[in-house]
């Protein structure tokens, strides 16, 4: 998909940071992630697994709507979760869409006070997302995207068992898990509620 096919902020965001055209993994999955598709995407460090994600996700979304979060990424812990944030403030410039992000270290009743003002992405780690939903702080009900970053850390403190909750809390989504090799525990996921998903094996 070239990036014509972009929302013209997004675009001119991409334009001003140096990046006219989508490098080779965002050629092989931004059309594919576009038309809805789940996918496994494996490639190494720097290929742009973490722009992919960010331009998918403020192409679709496009604009604030409601209070629901209509995206959710997990992330491993509070610096991935601002840096992530970060870099999708640079990309939304000249729209109106709202990313808040929910991790530990932060107050809990004020991030259910927070979420409930409304937001169009959720950055999160997975103990406080689910922590927070138990809690009815947030409404997934709305979303359209469920995301992994960086998927290695699932493996760690039970994170993957987090996860997995997840999808058995809400209707249908489109579910995208980005990470450097595939582990055999995903196939528990192709089992369920990625049975439909493709996977993408990039080298560089």
């Amino acid at each position: 998909m070239s990036f014509k096919k972009l929302i013209e902020p997004l675009k001119d965001n991409l334009q001003q940071n140096g990046i006219t055209q989508p490098n080779p993994l965002q050629t092989a999955i931004l059309s594919k992630i576009k038309g809805g598709k789940s996918m496994f995407v494996m490639a190494p460090k720097n290929a742009g697994k973490t722009t992919s994600i960010v331009i998918s996700v403020i192409n679709k979304l496009k604009e604030a709507f409601e209070d629901a979060p209509r995206a959710l990424i997990f992330v491993k812990d509070k610096e991935e979760a601002l840096k992530l944030e970060e870099i999708f403030n640079t990309y939304k410039r000249g729209t109106d869409l709202r990313v808040y992000c929910a991790y530990e270290e932060h107050n809990m009743e004020l991030q259910r006070e927070e979420l409930y003002l409304g937001t169009d992405i959720v950055i999160a780690t997975p103990k406080r997302l689910n922590r927070i939903f138990y809690l009815n702080g947030i409404n997934l009900n709305k979303l359209q995207m469920c995301i992994v970053e960086d998927a290695e850390f699932l493996f760690r403190n039970n994170n993957f068992a987090e996860v997995t909750r997840t999808p058995e809390s809400i209707g249908k989504c489109q579910y995208l898990v980005f990470s450097e090799k595939f582990d055999a525990r995903f196939e528990r996921w192709q089992d369920s509620f990625m049975y439909l998903s493709e996977t993408v094996q990039f080298s560089k």
